[in-house]
């Protein structure tokens, strides 16, 4: 059987691995139009920022480690056309070398883009996107010339306000601008976001919510400023962190779609064409909290959709669990974790719902202050069957590992109410003998 993969991040390295892995006699070719595979452009703010001493790290595999497990891999090579019929992919290397490769199955694991919107003067210097590696490094040696004093950065969401922060860290005089009203708001409600919002302003951002971008502006060819629909900013440096859409060019009018151009896939991530699979941010996933198909571009969705995939390939019938969309994000010491549905993604999902919240210190009293913190709960549950549909967290303790809980919870359909007897262990060190999330759920109403 031969194999050939579309896309070398991660989950089109997941797909590969598995199943280079499996002992089974496959032939596997990868193709990828960047110079680069396996980057982790969740850790660029990190080292744009400084907190970490180089970007090297981010860099999980290479070429040579796929080549040694007898895989071809063909770098800054661009897929021209697939002929889904004959079953042949059509590339070109950057020397512009002509490739055709033919497939028995077929993973295309393209990934996304960054939303980019023509606005005026979107073609002048100093303006940013944040995807790539390359990316990353453009923006780190903007932040490094002596006349880049003013960054706006605009989307408040993950991205955006990582950057944010890491632009604030190398001294830069940073706004942050959103057509929202909070940062954050596809992942928490307005209570949580708010939490994020005074911590951004508190270590020196200035946050203009409600914003929408009109025009960059400049002078010779160069970014001076930008404008919105509540008046005009000066801007050394402009970062659009607006978000992401599907990369999922290939097979228009033979492979399904989903509403937002994604390709449409079931739970084994095989899409319309039996021979073809999509993996990762160009595919669908399937939302265990909404009960349906949907579109959430995370690594490690991609990294199990590969695993599902592959495992289909290889013959050995596997559909993925589904998920949530668990995520979570630290920002100058403060953490906020979620999972699911928030209340307002959860009513513009259609869904009746209810929450119950809780503020509460992570450890009893008498522990000493200095490892004590306080711990913001909610739980969104289905108010008909009570199952859980949502989480959301916030604190300067690192609580994360209680949204894998959540996730988990969601994912099994469980109510609220087998929550608030969960054996859950006390220990001083760890928690309070009334936990949190014990408490939180007994007063679910």
């Amino acid at each position: 059987m031969k194999v050939v993969v579309v896309g070398t991040n991660h989950a089109g390295i997941s797909a590969a691995n598995t199943i280079l892995e499996s002992g089974q006699d496959v032939e596997v070719t990868l193709l990828d139009r960047n110079s680069n595979l396996s980057y982790l452009g969740c850790g660029t703010a990190l080292w744009v920022g400084r907190q970490i001493d180089s970007y090297e790290g981010l860099f999980y595999t290479n070429a040579a480690d796929f080549e040694a497990k007898g895989a071809k891999i063909s770098l800054e090579t661009e897929v021209k056309d697939i002929d889904f019929e004959n079953k042949v992919v059509y590339a070109e290397t950057k020397s512009g070398e002509k490739l055709e490769e033919s497939y028995d199955k077929l993973v295309l694991a393209t990934g996304s883009l960054p939303i980019a919107p023509k606005l005026p003067g979107n073609d002048l210097e100093g303006l940013h996107f944040l995807k790539l590696f390359q990316e990353g490094q453009q923006v780190d040696k903007a932040l490094a010339a002596e006349d880049a004093n003013i960054v706006c950065v605009i989307g408040a969401g993950y991205i955006g306000v990582e950057i944010a922060e890491a632009a604030a860290r190398r001294g830069k005089e940073v706004h942050l601008f959103d057509a929202e009203e909070h940062s954050l708001m596809n992942y928490y409600d307005v209570d949580f976001a708010e939490i994020m919002d005074k911590n951004l302003t508190d270590n020196g951002i200035h946050t203009h919510f409600g914003e929408l971008a009109e025009a960059y502006l400049g002078e010779n060819g160069k970014v001076t400023g930008l404008k919105t629909t509540k008046g005009e900013y000066k801007a050394d440096v402009i970062i659009n962190a607006i978000g992401f859409r599907p990369n999922a060019a290939f097979g228009e009018g033979h492979l399904e779609k989903f509403v937002n151009g994604a390709y449409l896939v079931d739970r084994t991530f095989k899409t319309s064409d039996d021979s073809v699979y999509a993996v990762g941010d160009c595919a669908t996933n399937y939302s265990n909290a909404a009960n349906a198909t949907t579109y959430i571009a995370l690594a490690s969705n991609a990294v199990r959709s590969g695993i599902v995939a592959a495992t289909n390939i290889l013959g050995t019938h596997l559909e993925g669990a589904g998920v949530q969309g668990s995520n979570g994000i630290a920002i100058f010491d403060k953490k906020l974790v979620s999972t699911g549905f928030s209340v307002r993604a959860a009513e513009k999902n259609g869904l009746k719902v209810k929450y119950t919240d809780i503020e509460d210190t992570q450890l009893p009293g008498f522990m000493p202050a200095d490892h004590n913190a306080d711990v913001k709960l909610r739980i969104v549950y289905e108010e008909e069957s009570r199952r859980i549909v949502g989480a959301q967290m916030a604190s300067d303790y690192d609580m994360s590992m209680g949204i894998h809980m959540f996730s988990l919870a969601i994912q099994e359909q469980l109510t609220v109410d087998k929550l608030a007897l969960l054996d859950i262990f006390f220990l001083p060190h760890f928690n309070k003998p009334y936990n949190y999330i014990t408490v939180a759920a007994l007063n679910a109403e």
